[in-house]
């Protein structure tokens, strides 16, 4: 594996893995689960996508990673418990993408990535975030890929314990995090993997499918059999061995990015 540097881009932490010869290279940018693996760093090890001749450089979620309150998880803990969408779910996709331009003007200005098209990649939560990037930004994209990604955030509030009492306010958040309603302006703007593990929350299975299907030639499904929607054993904090199914997701997104990858003439 590469060596991995780590550092900060605008305030954001972030893991990046060197392509072989540490040289010039096009860039991905990667958001991780809020699962396991949790952290930027976490994510890298579960994903390095080793094989790719370009930059991969992780960013760290909000109150992950070295920006744990307390270096524990207690607070994320406390947000859901309170208001799993309001108070945790929207805020942190919101939060992440906000401070993406920023973060990626600091990257290029510190790794040799140029400024041309990049490829973003997220990870359950931050498959949110990259779709949100996706639907909602100017970035200009070569491709994009999602796995076990919070597809619609409706799905993802139905995973916590009890009945979510929407009102109007989080009636028309939850709407705005439906993917599967931008999905043409995210086919619009980059060709999209959408990786699903078979053993994922049924619920979020469904909705990889019906994004797939709306985003039409623009997309492609890579089911991953026995991939639960974790891609590393717990804590999933500090980097871990590659599991046999994260590898699976791992040769299935090198692939996929080194196909797309933008011509160098």
């Amino acid at each position: 594996m590469d060596s991995p540097i780590t550092g900060t881009a605008a305030g954001v932490p972030f893991t990046a893995l060197p392509p072989a010869d540490n040289g010039a290279a096009p860039l991905i940018v990667t958001w991780h689960m809020l699962d396991a693996p949790r952290s930027d760093a976490a994510f890298a090890a579960a994903l390095p996508m080793n094989g790719l001749p370009t930059w991969r450089v992780h960013l760290g979620m909000p109150m992950c990673g070295a920006r744990m309150v307390d270096g524990r998880t207690d607070a994320i803990v406390e947000l859901f418990q309170r208001d799993p969408l309001m108070s945790f779910l929207a805020p942190f996709v919101q939060q992440a993408t906000e401070e993406f331009p920023a973060a990626l003007a600091s990257l290029r200005a510190q790794l040799p990535v140029g400024d041309g098209p990049i490829g973003v990649l997220g990870g359950s939560l931050g498959g949110a975030v990259a779709l949100r990037v996706l639907a909602e930004t100017g970035t200009p994209v070569f491709a994009g890929a999602v796995v076990n990604a919070a597809v619609r955030m409706r799905s993802v509030v139905d995973l916590f314990p009890g009945d979510y009492p929407y009102d109007a306010d989080s009636e028309k958040v939850a709407d705005s995090l439906d993917f599967v309603t931008k999905a043409p302006a995210i086919a619009d703007r980059a060709p999209l993997l959408v990786v699903s593990g078979e053993s994922d929350h049924p619920a979020l299975r469904a909705d990889a499918l019906h994004l797939v299907d709306a985003l039409g030639e623009r997309s492609e499904l890579l089911s991953i059999p026995g991939l639960a929607h974790p891609l590393a054993d717990e804590p999933g904090i500090e980097p871990a061995p590659q599991l046999p199914p994260a590898r699976a997701v791992d040769a299935g997104l090198t692939a996929w990015f080194r196909r797309h990858l933008p011509s160098t003439d």
